[in-house]
């Protein structure tokens, strides 16, 4: 474990092969290995795939890593996470898991921060609010309260829990976890399509497949379709597996600008024979992965034909909402000042089915995904809600579970944030390193493997015991983390940075860290330098930060933004105006500033905008650009001014100041946290606008104003505050004080 030996329950399975425990049956491992694995299964499924399962073990073992079989009739997730705990503190210590069939689903409360971007009020329905995470199997240091188990038939397997104040309050698995749940309707047997997958793994693993052939795709809408982003992406790639872009082997790029209905090219290269590896980046539901909107056109046929499209479609949301669809045709004609011709044969049944068929061609359907014969043993759907393995129906299952040669599926159960480090540590792969052991370094609550973790490419067997040996261990091998720096490889380098920013003290791992940000010409070592940095937030880090708005990788420059803006610190209020001037044709990069400008000091931010734009000589569009940057601050002001007087008002409906509280969950307006304070302080308001307030300081981790909010915190934990704010003001704390940590 991450600051801890494990001094629980230890399991007695030292001399029998098969031994009961309690209700659960444990099969040990039947080979010798440096570290283990455990197939988790519900009794039912195991009765019943009992030679797919097992034959599946013998596959792991044959690989060298020793597998436990345990098999229950489990009633909660607590039984499975002790039996993982306990396994975790063995000689040889359990490297991952997979869940196996029905096994109950933590659904996760108060935790919301510790996804990428999930942000769900908690009063609506709980099946919605919670995350369907598995984190609470596979990160031992995590503190969890069970609440209650769904009183629903259809989600009777789904456990709440939330992160307990005394937790800590940062991601750091200790094992990684996988699910073999695949997605059943209409009446399907979940039991057979898991022994139909089970025998495609067993035959797949017979098979040397390395990793020289890989697709790369990108959706509509993704990033702000920035090219620039796309670019660096690419050279990112290019460092971190130079193989694939040497003559014998494959890297191609699949781009929605290519073609109004990309699918289909996609579905051709995923079902090309010698695929290894689909990184599908884009938006994403359930049960869709979005891939095209409407066709990008300058031509004046085209762009009529798509505000055609879009009238016909808005009717007919009207008329099966039940609203008013002549009030809704009017108002259109209105706003747009189109006649009624472009909307005539909205519900005509022709029109309907043309326009029917157009929409489901721009994006991939389960029965694309589900029909099509699927070559790559890997595929990452780097997008929303595919991954929601929660539910019955899920797309993303239907990569592993169907008929095709799909291993594992990397997708998401919940919504995910645009701006993640798409590649982080994939490089990882191309050296025989377990899908799961790279997974654990970059998964946030939502992440999920679903499918086999164990499965990995073919590579140097030397390095690849090694590497995935030191990953799942938890020996502190300094020297063999200090040896990987000295390989000539990117991502070998990143992991060395991610082990030994947790073994070095501060001032070692900072020089280092300063040292491979402005030495590596690698984008990935720089990108780790970058992050692993931001936990000290020292004197290394800002010096970096102030650098970092210049680098040549996009997704540098790109998490600049987020830190110049999550810190909000006076002296970043310079950069954060010269990289909107010198990087205006990168346009997430664009996004985030003018998003974020607002959050600092007004005051600064006028005056640098008049000092870098306004009376900049050398800028041809200065007076323009900087009446643009003046609206942002104004309505920044604006807005920060209406909170501030609605969240202080007590005349104010309470519903009204929990919302305007709740604002700076997702917009950091540092000037506001003396408000949120003064509001967590004060014993005149109720006990619901203090939690509130206290819950929304939690998301300023970074913030210049976080010793106030920890003071604040510490100062309430000692008071006669009640339980519920003094708990609330315990984990902010603790949030402040180790959020950023990774």
């Amino acid at each position: 474990m991450k600051h801890s030996t494990f001094t629980g329950l230890t399991l007695a399975l030292s001399l029998l092969a098969v031994k009961p425990l309690r209700a659960q049956t444990i099969l040990e491992p039947s080979v010798k290995s440096a570290t283990t694995f455990a197939i988790i299964v519900d009794q039912r499924t195991y009765d019943q795939a009992k030679t797919e399962i097992d034959a599946y073990r013998a596959a792991v073992e044959k690989d060298g890593l020793g597998t436990y079989i345990i098999s229950s009739q489990w009633s909660k997730p607590d039984e499975i996470r002790t039996i993982l705990k306990s396994l975790y503190g063995k000689k040889e210590p359990l490297e991952g898991t997979v869940l196996i069939g029905d096994i109950p689903i933590p659904m996760l409360r108060d935790a919301q921060f510790l996804t990428s971007a999930f942000k769900m009020s908690q009063n609506i329905r709980w099946d919605k609010s919670s995350v369907p995470s598995d984190r609470y199997y596979d990160d031992f240091d995590l503190q969890f309260d069970f609440i209650k188990q769904d009183t629903a038939k259809s989600r009777s397997n789904y456990y709440y829990y939330t992160l307990n104040a005394n937790s800590p309050q940062y991601i750091q698995m200790d094992i990684y976890s996988a699910r073999i749940k695949p997605p059943v309707e209409n009446g399907e047997d979940p039991v057979a399509k898991i022994r139909a997958y089970l025998k495609k793994v067993v035959q797949q693993k017979t098979k040397s497949v390395p990793l020289n052939d890989m697709i790369v795709s990108t959706g509509h809408g993704y990033n702000s379709n920035s090219v620039n982003s796309t670019i660096g992406e690419a050279l990112a790639l290019r460092s971190q597996m130079p193989s694939l872009f040497l003559p014998g082997n494959s890297v191609k790029f699949v781009n929605f600008r290519s073609d109004n209905f990309i699918k289909f090219n996609l579905l051709n290269e995923l079902k090309r024979d010698g695929l290894d590896f689909a990184y599908m980046t884009g938006h994403g539901t359930a049960t869709l992965q979005l891939l095209n909107g409407y066709p990008l056109a300058s031509n004046p046929q085209p762009s009529m034909e798509n505000v055609a499209r879009y009238l016909r479609s808005k009717l007919r949301s009207a008329k099966e909402d039940g609203r008013d669809v002549e009030a809704v045709k009017k108002s259109f004609m209105e706003s747009l000042g189109v006649n009624d011709k472009w909307m005539r044969d909205a519900f005509d049944p022709q029109s309907i089915a043309a326009d029917s068929l157009f929409n489901e061609d721009m994006d991939m359907q389960i029965h694309d995904v589900k029909n099509a014969h699927i070559k790559a043993p890997l595929v990452y759907l780097n997008s929303c809600l595919t991954g929601s393995f929660h539910l019955p129906n899920y797309l993303a299952g239907y990569y592993p579970f169907s008929d095709n040669d799909n291993i594992a599926a990397v997708a998401n159960s919940v919504g995910v944030l645009q701006d993640l480090w798409p590649g982080e540590l994939m490089g990882l792969l191309q050296h025989g390193v377990r899908i799961g052991n790279w997974m654990k370094h970059m998964a946030y609550l939502e992440t999920h493997i679903l499918g086999d973790p164990t499965y990995h490419f073919e590579s140097n067997t030397d390095k690849r015991l090694h590497i995935n040996a030191a990953i799942g261990s938890h020996d502190k091998n300094l020297g063999y983390w200090k040896s990987l720096l000295k390989e000539n490889d990117a991502d070998l380098q990143a992991l060395a940075l991610v082990y030994l920013s947790r073994l070095l003290n501060e001032k070692e791992i900072g020089a280092l860290l300063k040292q491979y940000y402005f030495q590596s010409p690698f984008e990935t070592v720089r990108t780790q330098a970058f992050i692993q940095l931001r936990q000290l937030e020292n004197k290394d880090y800002f010096e970096v930060l102030h650098a970092a708005k210049s680098d040549s990788y996009e997704f540098i420059r790109r998490l600049a933004v987020y830190d110049l803006a999550e810190f909000g610190g006076d002296d970043f209020v310079k950069d954060m105006i010269a990289l909107y001037l010198s990087d205006p044709h990168s346009e997430r990069v664009g996004y985030r500033l003018r998003t974020s400008i607002s959050f600092m000091d007004p005051t600064l931010v006028k005056a640098e905008i008049d000092r870098q734009v306004r009376h900049n000589p050398n800028l041809s569009n200065g007076k323009m650009l900087a009446e643009k940057l003046d609206q942002i601050v104004a309505v920044g002001e604006r807005t920060t001014q209406t909170l501030e007087k609605k969240i202080i008002n007590k005349a104010e409906k309470e519903k009204e100041r929990l919302n305007d509280i709740r604002t700076m969950r997702l917009y950091r307006y540092h000037r506001m946290v003396p408000t949120l304070i003064a509001t967590a302080l004060d014993k005149t308001n109720s006990e619901d606008v203090r939690v509130t307030a206290l819950e929304a300081m939690s998301w300023f981790p970074l913030s210049y104003q976080r010793d106030a909010i920890y003071q604040a915190c510490e100062q309430l934990a000692e008071s006669d505050a009640p339980e519920a704010v003094k708990y609330q003001s315990l984990k902010t704390k603790n949030i402040m004080a180790g959020f950023s940590k990774k």
